[in-house]
């Protein structure tokens, strides 16, 4: 039986919105399998500044039924052992993770296996940005 193709997505996944569902109805069109791998507490508040507004374990709730398979992102930047553990054939990013899929980029060569890199593009970035629905709501 061949295997199908397995797509990696990074994420926060806070306060799930139709640009999160766009992101991933995007990413299926590149796989048969879609992993959410959704950053840790302290791992957003290392990159962002600022924790969550949902817990990891409502974010990872939240994206039930949306993605094949959900787990905890990394304990530590720039670790991948998500990465190394699924062994993803396509890693899907948003148009925002630029210094992800720079570093991403620079550690390709380190992997045993061929990962294609795709970044998805926005879906009505100026209503569905996380940064932008929080802003509204304070």
């Amino acid at each position: 039986m061949a295997r199908g193709i397995t797509v990696l997505a990074f994420g926060t996944f806070d306060k799930l919105h139709e640009g999160h569902r766009n992101f991933f109805r995007e990413a299926r069109r590149y796989g048969d399998r879609i992993i959410a791998a959704v950053a840790q507490d302290e791992i957003v508040a290392q990159l962002k500044k600022r924790f969550p507004q949902q817990n990891l374990q409502e974010r990872m709730k939240g994206l039930e039924g949306i993605a094949d398979v959900v787990v905890a992102g990394d304990a530590g930047l720039g670790e991948y052992a998500v990465v190394k553990l699924h062994r993803p054939d396509i890693i899907a990013l948003g148009y925002d993770q630029t210094a992800l899929k720079k570093d991403l980029e620079d550690r390709l060569a380190s992997f045993d296996w061929e990962i294609k890199i795709v970044v998805i593009e926005p879906y009505q970035p100026e209503t569905y940005h996380s940064s932008l629905l929080r802003e509204r709501k304070a």
